[in-house]
């Protein structure tokens, strides 16, 4: 497979921090969706809401209807919410993933395997923290091996 160019290693370095970005949001985001779906979905069945008629955050019952669970509360749904940013962020997160899968000129499953990330909990955390370590040293070895030698003078 063929080796990033040295003149595309600003472009890495930024893709590297927008996917690392991008990882830990999309991590905290998934935690957050998986809280919010053990809250409603076990046996506890439980909904968050902002405003409405339980005040500034509450929880409602969720209920069993006749297309299935059902919220009784009112006001802005935050567990709905939760679910519909993390489903918008995960698109930015794959971007994140394929400009860093792109630019490294990594194999098809290391794509996968950061896509992932986003879907499995806590992997993104440490997907992250891999990837910024391979990228780094990556790019460190690359540039010393590629920096002119430095010119000795004769010794007398």
């Amino acid at each position: 497979m063929p080796e990033p160019k040295v003149a595309s290693f600003p472009a890495i370095r930024g893709a590297l921090k927008f996917y690392q970005i991008a990882s830990i949001i999309t991590g905290v985001m998934l935690l957050l969706l998986v809280a919010e779906m053990v809250l409603k979905y076990t046996p506890i069945r439980l909904e968050l809401f902002a405003g409405g008629s339980g005040g500034l955050l509450w929880f409602a019952p969720v209920v069993e209807g006749p297309e299935g669970l059902e919220s009784t509360g009112n006001g802005l749904n935050i567990s709905l919410s939760i679910l519909v940013a993390h489903g918008w962020f995960y698109v930015v997160y794959l971007f994140a993933c394929f400009r860093m899968w792109s630019l490294m000129r990594w194999p098809f499953l290391r794509f996968i395997l950061l896509a992932l990330g986003g879907v499995i909990p806590l992997l993104s955390f440490f997907m992250e923290a891999i990837v910024a370590r391979d990228v780094k040293a990556y790019l460190a070895s690359r540039e010393a091996a590629s920096a002119p030698a430095p010119a000795t003078e004769g010794v007398r």
